[in-house]
């Protein structure tokens, strides 16, 4: 895809500094954030590391926004998120107009709601970063 070459850390987050000073500082914390946010837990379970559960997560959205990272492995993508998830995080992602109490009941029922929101704000966060990514990009072309 044309955006292999173009991330958030090694582009996007510099030209938004460039252009709206500290901006990108603070949309950087908010990425952070929600990429970072974790009880570690998974339901019943304690101790866990889901590290790989929400780079999984992440990467699924930003790969269906054309936006791939060289460095990851997207078989863990189908290993770490069940189907029934990649649905649901699909339909957030591009019709969250569409999403019901029921979709969200049916997904991830193993889940607390705190999980939950983790996963959402997840969705929101990692489209916001491609779409963004998107507008700097076209930014940066009309710069040069």
């Amino acid at each position: 895809s044309l955006f292999q070459d173009y991330s958030w850390d090694d582009h996007g987050y510099s030209l938004v500094n460039r252009l709206y000073n500290d901006v990108g500082n603070l949309l950087d914390e908010k990425f952070k954030t929600a990429y970072n946010l974790t009880y570690y837990t998974m339901g019943g379970l304690k101790d866990v590391d889901t590290s790989r559960f929400r780079r999984a997560i992440w990467n699924y959205i930003q790969c269906m926004f054309g936006i791939r990272h060289d460095d990851y492995d997207y078989g863990e993508v189908n290993q770490l998120l069940e189907r029934s998830l990649k649905a649901f995080i699909k339909m957030t992602c591009c019709y969250p107009e569409r999403v019901t109490k029921k979709d969200y009941d049916r997904v991830l029922r193993e889940f607390k709601h705190s999980e939950k929101v983790h996963v959402n704000l997840m969705v929101l966060e990692a489209r916001m970063q491609a779409e963004l990514l998107y507008a700097l990009r076209a930014v940066m072309r009309y710069m040069t």
